[in-house]
């Protein structure tokens, strides 16, 4: 009975925030204010197509940024979360795991960032993945560490969520981490861009992540109806973490595909990951 109530309300806050969240979106925060490194010269403005479920798709970005979502100042539990939407490295689901995820953590707490990135596989792309997608995320936790105070952020828990592509380029930040330099000709160059801890949802490209002693606290969640290199990948991810003795925690929804994010459509257990989630930084200490 229980866990049927905590689907029902689930389902119930996952319409509310679709409903909402197009029309309460925060002023974006420019990751360079002055223009991106490697975006030199790009003018054009962002494509933005609506999908028949109501999803925000973004293409032609140059302009990487972040958008904030703050919770309410008895809630804050000094937690941040960048949130990293998905779409084949070729365009951005900013919707049902962008803005939908950003609110839903927000207003349990955690300050979030839904992070708006170069895509290294759009037509005509100059960007690549390893060096512009990385930097913008790597740029994002940096902003993050140099705003925490005025924030109210625990530099301590400042972690990374990516879906999909995004889900890459979580594992990515985790795995290639800069030499913090205090000598940088800018507040935000020199802080750090180590994520604290990750959250891997339905990551694409396990083959090529790397885990060591010094890797983060990870959390991963997929669809068993995922394709192979996914459904079965995260399998092989979690044996990595264990192996190397970093707290890592793996969920594999039945009856569940690919991109499912917090979509009103969402049903039966999977519409419970987020709560998962906070269960999961409870138990790493993140959360108390």
């Amino acid at each position: 009975m229980m866990r049927q109530k905590l689907i029902l309300t689930a389902f119930f806050l996952c319409n509310i925030f679709s409903a909402i969240a197009q029309d309460t979106i925060p002023k974006e925060i420019l990751l360079w204010p002055n223009g991106a490194p490697g975006s030199e010269g790009k003018t054009g403005s962002e494509n933005v197509r609506i999908t028949d479920q109501g999803d925000h798709v973004i293409t032609n970005i140059h302009k990487p940024s972040v958008t904030p979502y703050f919770p309410a100042a008895d809630k804050n539990t000094g937690t941040a979360l960048i949130v990293i939407p998905g779409g084949g490295h070729s365009e951005l689901w900013i919707t049902h795991e962008g803005y939908n995820p950003a609110k839903w953590f927000a207003d349990h707490g955690i300050t979030t960032f839904v992070l708006k990135y170069r895509l290294a596989k759009e037509k005509k792309s100059t960007y690549t993945i390893d060096k512009d997608e990385l930097a913008d995320l790597q740029q994002a936790i940096k902003l993050v560490w140099s705003r925490a105070k005025e924030w109210h952020i625990d530099t301590t828990k400042i972690g990374v969520m990516g879906f999909s592509a995004g889900g890459e380029l979580a594992a990515l930040s985790a795995m290639h981490i800069s030499p913090v330099n205090p000598n940088a000709p800018g507040i935000i160059e020199q802080q750090s861009d180590r994520p604290n801890f990750q959250v891997l949802m339905y990551p694409g490209n396990i083959s090529r992540f790397e885990v060591s002693k010094n890797s983060p606290p990870v959390f991963i969640a997929a669809g068993n109806n995922d394709r192979p290199d996914i459904s079965e990948g995260v399998a092989q991810l979690y044996l990595k973490y264990k192996q190397a003795n970093i707290p890592a925690e793996l969920h594999i929804y039945a009856k569940v595909g690919h991109g499912f994010g917090i979509r009103p459509s969402n049903a039966g257990a999977v519409t419970l990951w987020p709560q998962e989630v906070m269960l999961w930084l409870t138990d790493i200490g993140i959360l108390k």
